[in-house]
């Protein structure tokens, strides 16, 4: 029997774990939810935990697997499979992961980046079609990336390659989290989307249902601003310009590096899909550089939420190779 391959997507609210083929195609998968009470300790034995109660459920062995593969926030140690700063999930102090679901599962165990992973997932089994040069940028709370070229991961000297959501796109502008002011990430994340409604709300006079909503002291979301937009408020379609001229700009910069096959967007913010492609589409064009505007392929993601089982889980290919 071919040997399975385990996929686990660590986020701050839902654990994800697949079980998948060999060429990728998910067999099983499940979730549960993340404990981030006392500083994350629950986290790690959850998912061995997990793993166990699955395997006696479909009466597997770990023998029958060529390994374990993870995504995860914060920064990340591949060599040492540790964890440190996944704000999110409570971990301030570095995390043993490797070490611990070594162990407590019997099978071998690699991890990266969550935004890497879900990267990883698009290359191999969506929009990236395989190829050996494909850029990633996933629009959520945040912004993230994965940077793929020559087949291979762009990791950097300590694990901060493919961070596209901190590319400055207006100097000076918005303060981001990381103490810069202008990354990407205040533009075009879902944060981004409605802190930019907001300030343009203040400046407009004019008719819209967002203006109203916003005055009104409603709830907004990137969704309710793309679902207005598309309704032709006016407001709203300016918004959602102004975020699509940044994240042109940013997938232009990013092309005139690295030059890949394909540059794939997704996460939540993506779900506006071409309505939003468009745009950045339009402005990518004014910016690359003119062998890259005809090389390089915008497209959406097309896994969806199973991005990152699916690429968490192809980490685990290389025990089959080593």
């Amino acid at each position: 029997m071919a040997k399975k391959l385990f996929g686990v997507d660590l986020g701050g609210t839902t654990i994800k774990f697949a079980i998948l083929t060999q060429d990728g195609e998910i067999q099983q998968k499940w979730s549960i939810r993340t404990n981030i009470l006392d500083d994350g300790s629950h986290i790690v034995p959850d998912i061995i935990d997990s793993i166990n109660h699955h395997l006696d459920l479909y009466k597997m062995t770990p023998d029958q697997f060529v390994g374990i593969g993870m995504g995860t926030p914060g920064t990340i140690d591949r060599e040492e499979g540790t964890v440190v700063g996944a704000f999110n999930l409570n971990w301030k102090t570095t995390q043993h992961v490797k070490e611990q679901i070594e162990e407590g599962t019997g099978m071998k165990f690699a991890l990266d980046n969550d935004a890497n992973v879900a990267g990883l997932g698009e290359r191999w089994k969506g929009a990236g079609n395989e190829g050996d040069d494909v850029a990633f940028i996933t629009l959520g709370t945040g912004v993230g990336g994965g940077l793929i070229s020559n087949g291979r991961l762009v990791h950097g000297v300590v694990g901060a390659g493919g961070e596209v959501g901190h590319m400055i796109v207006k100097p000076n502008g918005y303060l981001c989290t990381c103490g810069n002011h202008g990354c990407l990430e205040q533009y075009a994340s879902a944060t981004g989307v409605v802190h930019i409604a907001q300030d343009k709300a203040e400046e407009y006079e004019g008719n819209s249902r967002l203006k109203a909503m916003i005055d009104n002291g409603d709830e907004i979301t990137s969704k309710i601003v793309f679902d207005l937009a598309k309704q032709n408020d006016y407001l709203a379609n300016t918004v959602v310009d102004e975020m699509a001229f940044y994240l042109g700009l940013a997938c232009a910069n990013l092309s005139n590096a690295l030059n890949p096959e394909y540059l794939v967007i997704g996460g939540g913010v993506s779900a506006a899909g071409d309505f939003l492609l468009k745009r950045v589409q339009k402005n990518f064009e004014k910016f690359a550089f003119p062998t890259v505007r005809t090389s390089t392929k915008l497209k959406l993601a097309q896994l969806g939420n199973d991005a990152g089982v699916i690429g968490a889980a192809s980490l685990a290919r290389q025990f089959e190779q080593a």
